[in-house]
């Protein structure tokens, strides 16, 4: 047996455990992170004004992408105590600070009872989740990775990406559970606050679990060899080659996994249920029967990227993303909503104003007017309906033409709807003619793109940066690739959808930042499972 077998052999019982504890305790904070995620469409109803359900919903959105946009902050701030102080303290600190601001969410009131002190509160708890998240996975995964031996890294790090699907399946099933055992009203109510309260109980498990690791051995190496880095931030990003290859890491690896991953469970999960109408349960089973086919293919990915690269295989899933999003989308509406789909393409829509009066709103607050044509293409994006955009017409604030009806002066909602469903619109998608296995089909298709970019990037991006920088080098990328270029994904491309009008719209983002990724990626990065990084 060659030195290294024997070596991967003694030291799996001690690989095992601390796979498992890192796994565990980040799939806990991921569930916390998701919880509001999964709510957002509903949060839009409990934390902002009405008045505009569209406008609501973007705002719903950006509070959610609020702490996604602090993560990188949260990388370069953990990420240094990471480097100075080691591997084990830091992400024991971060999943305190996440389980502190989750269970606090569970606590909050709401717009009506406090008005918009409600969502200012609610993003503070956002930033906060957000900042703690951008410490915890550059912790996780090089505590993994520098526990594993050379030739089963890929397949280490792996077990720490499964974690953000079990994560958001463990969200799925406990909002899914309280909304079946509660009615409507009371989960409206105070049902909600339950998958928050409960992460308490998650929290205190896994800082329990977490308080019996060990410090890396690479990391502890390397502090007794006096190797390490007295100013990880300076290192990191103010000296060549490294910020070379925190640039490239972003762009030509992590911006483009970060959307495809998006795209695949979030975006996704939203265009079932807002776009197509399909109940909340039903959405939640599908999605979740997805993951759980899905999951085990990060740990495939990885374990593949061991003995062909990591590189080509994340190059390899941007790349057929990019290219099927749109037919699977469609798929998606055919599959699940045919009525709608057949209303579409039998009835003609189209919304005629003058472009200074409709307004592009990306944010909600007490500054916000909307005009006629707001509320117009506010009222149709939400009935999931693609419409055409023209001029306006002299003397009328909008005129909205719907299949053979017009509707012209102040915009009436009820006459709106009355119209729709005179043309034979589908209120909802009946989950009788709802094509099951094909809609699977499909969620899993997008599910196993996301296992191809995400299984081999905590590896590739771990072997990337020498280890007295490695924490604060690896964060920032992985976390602005994830965080802002995923995580505004759908903040986004629910703003294109409303702009343009054409529900498929929104999907030219994550398309066009993943051909970014391939292309950057594939000219400027090579491969890095060789690396030996317990030589560094």
């Amino acid at each position: 047996m060659s030195t290294q077998s024997q070596a991967a052999a003694d030291f799996q019982p001690e690989e095992k455990k601390v796979i498992f504890a890192s796994s565990l305790g980040t799939t806990f904070e991921w569930y916390d992170f998701y919880l509001y995620a999964t709510l957002a469409p509903f949060f839009a109803a409990l934390f902002f004004p009405k008045g505009n359900e569209t406008a609501a919903l973007l705002s719903a959105f950006a509070t959610y992408a609020a702490g996604f946009l602090v993560r990188p902050f949260g990388a370069l701030l953990f990420g240094r105590i990471g480097d100075l102080v080691g591997r084990k303290y830091t992400f024991l600190v971060t999943i305190v600070v996440m389980g502190s601001a989750t269970f606090a969410v569970g606590l909050l009131p709401t717009f009506e009872s406090i008005g918009w002190f409600a969502p200012v509160l609610l993003v503070l708890l956002r930033l906060i989740q957000g900042l703690a998240l951008g410490g915890e996975y550059g912790g996780a995964a090089t505590y993994v990775a520098e526990h594993a031996p050379n030739n089963r890294r890929g397949y280490d790090t792996a077990w720490i990406q499964t974690t953000a699907t079990l994560g958001f399946f463990m969200a799925l099933a406990v909002i899914g559970g309280a909304r079946i055992l509660m009615d409507t009203k009371d989960f409206a109510e105070w049902g909600w606050r339950i998958p928050f309260l409960v992460s308490a109980i998650l929290l205190a498990f896994s800082i329990y679990i977490r308080l019996k690791l060990q410090e890396s051995p690479v990391f502890q190496k390397m502090k007794a060899e006096g190797k390490g880095s007295k100013a990880p931030l300076t290192d990191s990003f103010l000296r060549y080659p490294n910020n070379k290859y925190v640039f490239l890491a972003l762009f030509g690896a992590t911006a483009g996994q970060g959307v495809v991953w998006y795209t695949g469970q979030f975006y996704a999960l939203f265009f079932l249920i807002i776009t197509l109408k399909l109940d909340y349960l039903t959405t939640y089973a599908l999605i979740g029967a997805s993951l759980l086919l899905g999951t085990p293919f990060f740990i495939f990915f990885g374990w593949l990227s061991d003995k062909i690269g990591r590189l080509k295989i994340i190059m390899a899933g941007c790349l057929i993303a990019a290219i099927t999003y749109f037919p699977l989308f469609a798929g998606l509406t055919h599959y699940v909503n045919p009525a709608l789909e057949v209303y579409a393409a039998n009835t003609k829509i189209t919304v005629a104003a003058e472009p200074a009066n409709c307004n592009f709103h990306m944010f909600v607050g007490p500054w916000s007017k909307f005009s006629e044509c707001d509320r117009a293409k506010d009222f149709l994006t939400k009935q999931g309906l693609s419409f055409k955009s023209l001029p306006g017409v002299s003397g009328e604030a909008v005129v909205v033409t719907i299949g053979k009806e017009e509707l012209k002066g102040k915009w009436d909602e009820k006459k709106a709807a009355e119209v729709l469903k005179a043309g034979g619109y589908p209120n909802g998608a009946d989950k009788s003619k709802v094509n099951y296995p094909m809609t699977l089909l499909i969620l899993f298709i997008m599910l196993i793109y996301v296992t191809m970019v995400y299984g081999p990037i905590a590896a590739f991006l771990v072997e990337l940066f020498p280890t007295r920088i490695r924490y604060t080098s690896m964060s920032l990328p992985y976390h602005i690739g994830n965080g802002w270029f995923g995580g505004m994904l759908p903040l986004l491309a629910t703003a294109m959808v409303a702009a343009s009008g054409d529900i498929y719209y929104g999907l030219w983002y994550p398309i066009g930042v993943a051909v970014m990724t391939l292309v950057i990626g594939t000219l400027f990065l090579r491969e890095t499972k060789d690396r030996d990084i317990h030589q560094d």
